[in-house]
């Protein structure tokens, strides 16, 4: 049995605080707040005491789906990618690129939240971005 706490930030919202997520042979089984971070100082929201759930939940979508016949069919990501890319690019021109808008998720990583803005403001070409956790 290997048991190990891998030291991260909690993902839901723009605070910072420190966790320890709870590993054991592997999987994910848990999450502690870090005491010795200034921001949290031991203590967790209950968004953050739960923040193990949503990475090990069965619910969460593992594969590219691509709705096809009124269904959702799993799919490559080369496929997937391109059915956005091309969905994207008529969109925009069509109806130019302020008719586009992203919204970014608590559950991405900082980095993967800051790339999503770069997307949007930089290949879209628009500022309508938002994030579900801004303060």
């Amino acid at each position: 049995m290997r048991y190990e706490t891998i030291p991260t930030t909690c993902s839901y919202c723009g605070c910072g605080c420190e966790v320890l997520l709870q590993v054991l042979d592997g999987e994910l089984i848990g999450v502690l707040p870090s005491k010795a971070s200034p921001i949290n100082e031991g203590s967790l929201c209950i968004k953050g005491w739960n923040l193990h759930e949503f990475v090990v939940s069965e619910r969460r979508l593992r594969k590219p789906m691509l709705r096809k016949g009124g269904s959702l069919v799993e799919t490559s990501w080369e496929e997937a990618l391109d059915e956005v890319a091309g969905r994207l690019a008529k969109i925009k021109s069509e109806s130019g690129p302020d008719s586009i808008a992203a919204l970014s998720s608590a559950k991405c990583t900082n980095e993967e939240n800051y790339l999503m803005q770069r997307f949007v403001r930089a290949a879209i070409g628009t500022n309508n971005v938002d994030h579900c956790a801004r303060l």
